[in-house]
């Protein structure tokens, strides 16, 4: 299994710059969670954990990990899993290795992966719907107690989505 340190010297290479070699070992994360989700005890209603916690980094177009799996072959608690990671890793403030993007710039990108047919784009419709309402709700909520260096402003922009 990776170490720690090593899991964070990955995740702050640059975008676009990893060999082969590093591709695959920020990959095997995955694996290696699958692995040991494996070997724990589930009740019958969690017995899928293991498969839908390995799912979430595929993506609709088959070009995702570990398992290449198309849209159609992914279940959909991973479809919604992979939407709400790939959300909360470009929204988090708690990273060391970047900075959390703006809610609209946030947007922007996963309607380019909806584009790209990385992520379920009636699920992600549904969730420009239902969560990002919500979510700006509790980010207004949170601005009043907290300093103005939040990633969220209220003239935040949605491209392309429609209320």
């Amino acid at each position: 299994m990776i170490s720690g340190k090593l899991q964070l010297y990955n995740l702050c290479v640059q975008k676009g710059t990893l060999t082969p070699e590093e591709r695959y070992i920020i990959n095997d994360h995955i694996v290696q969670t699958i692995i040991m989700l494996e070997q724990l005890p589930y009740p019958k209603h969690l017995r899928d954990v293991p498969r839908l916690a390995g799912a979430h980094h595929e993506k609709m177009d088959g070009s995702g990990y570990p398992r290449r799996l198309y849209g159609e072959d992914m279940p959909l608690a991973a479809r919604i899993m992979a939407i709400a990671d790939i959300f909360e890793a470009i929204t988090a403030s708690d990273r060391p290795y970047k900075k959390a993007k703006k809610l609209s710039e946030a947007i922007h990108i996963m309607a380019m992966m909806k584009q790209d047919h990385h992520i379920d784009p009636e699920l992600f419709d549904l969730f420009l719907r239902s969560c990002v309402p919500a979510y700006t709700a509790a980010m207004r909520r949170s601005t009043s107690h907290r300093s103005r260096s939040m990633t969220w402003t209220s003239n935040s922009t949605f491209p392309e989505t429609r209320w």
